[in-house]
């Protein structure tokens, strides 16, 4: 289970928001090795002229740009797969969405198990039982 927080910079289409939901879905899956069939991504997206970085558009950069967040269960994936994960979002976005602003981010929350859940249930209490 994870949920994925997705902003683009760019014009929506149902082709780009599969690319993108597939691109993360993969990532996802197989370097942090989430369950696919729990993981949940939700995309938006944003005008490239209401996009700032360092007091400038990204329409009037000719760059384009992507925030995530992903949440994880805390203590469930190393320092290494993290960096690896963020490291190959960064290269699949920009295959993505072309000339990509190096203020593009990727954060991965650890959210204790007490904290969070689906279903009703925390992931504490789906350790405890499982």
């Amino acid at each position: 289970m994870p949920i994925i927080n997705v902003k683009v910079s760019a014009q929506k289409s149902a082709a780009m928001s599969a690319r993108i939901a597939e691109t993360l879905l993969e990532l996802t899956t197989r370097i942090l090795r989430k369950d696919p069939e729990v993981t949940s991504i939700a995309i938006e997206y944003v005008d490239p002229e209401d996009w700032i970085v360092a007091g400038r558009s990204l329409a009037d950069q000719g760059k384009s740009s992507f925030y995530f967040d992903i949440k994880i269960t805390d203590e469930t994936n190393s320092k290494a797969e993290k960096a690896q994960y963020i490291g190959e979002a960064f290269e699949a976005f920009a295959g993505l969405l072309g000339d990509l602003h190096d203020e593009s981010y990727v954060y991965v929350q650890d959210v204790r198990a007490t904290a969070y859940g689906f279903g009703g249930r925390t992931q504490e209490y789906r350790y405890h039982h499982a």
